[in-house]
């Protein structure tokens, strides 16, 4: 694994603007725009670096099944914060008709340097984003700055082949895909927008709207479309914990299609992947597998022991893109924050050539399908992470990364 510098493409912001990255600049607090999608440098990986990554990635996803479980057998929703029995029960039954309910895809974040085992930092199994940019942009640039090179990307081919496999699961009628009118970027909408391309090329029928625009039929009791068709099927790019608790939440309990012919609105992702979207899955993993290479130290109710070893990380257990999260280097007082939070050991991201950087391992279905990478600034993925692209030389089969930096 090794960074390297490039000239970005002359025209570069317009070539991923039309390739579906809507979004490719940041604004920062003082004001100036700078690069999200950031070509001015990449990332090469040889082959056996990637099929060691793809295992450790498979490895974790079956670790989360077994968690998810181990939280449903034990009913341990309490310590994800998941404190209605309805909701609960509601999940447990999910997560035992899951055969039965269709499920895409998730996004491991990953402690990697190339040179020690690869570390979990969490999952997001729920509503994943940077995907346009994964499966699709740094495809595009690859061709055109390295064509004979190869990716760990096998993203669109997956996706399109998982809606095609679970066809048959989805209800009659077509599969509505609804983002939130509250995404200024745009980051929202292409995902979904893409998504819904992935289901198009698999052959179902689709339609397009916002979660605002979702209705609500008292005569019927069902959910129904700007066009006043009942929803049968519907991908949300819109987290569970708002789904279940906003103001149509009861309707959505009332109504969910949790397989068995039950409900009239079926979901994706399904609500059993919140068990595997909150940060206390963390300390549960760490409970379950105490001392495996791929996870870190977490815990529930404190810091304990890390906070006078190696330090922590305290997460919200539910939060994105950083929010919330603190960092407290080893030495210092244990501190137990008011809301209920994952303390993980502390594993600072590993930095190259300034850059701290986080692998963003995808999954769909069952397997590995790809990776995204993000930079930044400090030790904590923000928003104002940058995206950057990475090959898998031809000619690194074996061995270091061979493309020498520019």
């Amino acid at each position: 694994m090794r960074r390297h510098t490039i000239a970005p493409r002359p025209g570069w912001q317009r070539t991923i603007e039309e390739q579906g990255v809507v979004y490719p600049l940041t604004r920062y607090p003082d004001g100036s725009l700078r690069p999200y999608w950031d070509e001015s440098a990449y990332y090469t990986f040889t082959l056996p670096e990637v099929e060691a990554l793809e295992e450790v990635v498979e490895e974790l996803h079956a670790l989360c099944l077994d968690a998810a479980a181990h939280i449903v057998a034990r009913d341990r929703f309490a310590d994800l914060g998941i404190t209605d029995p309805r909701l609960a029960g509601l999940i447990s039954e999910s997560w035992r008709r899951r055969a039965e309910l269709p499920s895409l895809y998730g996004r491991f974040d990953l402690h990697y340097d190339g040179t020690g085992p690869a570390k979990m930092l969490e999952y997001n199994a729920d509503t994943p984003t940077s995907l346009v940019e994964a499966a699709s942009a740094q495809w595009f640039w690859m061709e055109d700055r390295f064509p004979g090179a190869d990716q760990w990307n096998s993203l669109h081919e997956r996706l399109v082949d998982a809606w095609r496999r679970q066809a048959a699961l989805l209800p009659p009628g077509p599969v509505h895909f609804a983002h939130s009118d509250g995404d200024e970027l745009g980051e929202d909408l292409m995902t979904v927008a893409y998504l819904r391309e992935t289901a198009a090329q698999a052959g179902l029928d689709t339609e397009a709207l916002s979660v605002e625009e979702i209705g609500w039929d008292r005569l019927s009791g069902r959910f129904v479309d700007d066009r006043l068709r009942y929803i049968r099927t519907c991908f949300k790019l819109y987290p569970w914990e708002w789904l279940a608790t906003d103001r149509f939440g009861p309707h959505v309990l009332d109504t969910l299609d949790n397989g068995g012919g039950t409900g009239t609105t079926c979901w994706i992702e399904p609500a059993w992947k919140m068990l595997l979207s909150n940060k206390a899955l963390l300390a549960i993993l760490w409970e379950l597998n105490p001392g495996h290479p791929h996870l870190l130290p977490a815990h529930l109710d404190g810091p304990r022991e890390l906070a006078a070893t190696r330090g922590y990380v305290a997460k919200p257990l539910l939060g994105r893109e950083g929010a919330g999260v603190t960092v407290h280097e080893p030495g210092g007082p244990p501190v137990v924050r008011d809301e209920a939070c994952c303390y993980q050991e502390l594993a600072p991201l590993p930095a190259f050539d300034g850059n701290h950087v986080v692998l963003g391992a995808w999954v769909v279905g069952d397997e590995a399908a790809g990776l995204g990478i993000r930079e930044s600034a400090g030790l904590i993925t923000d928003e104002y992470a940058r995206f950057l692209p990475h090959v898998i030389p031809a000619d690194a089969t074996r061995g270091g990364a061979i493309i020498p930096s520019t």
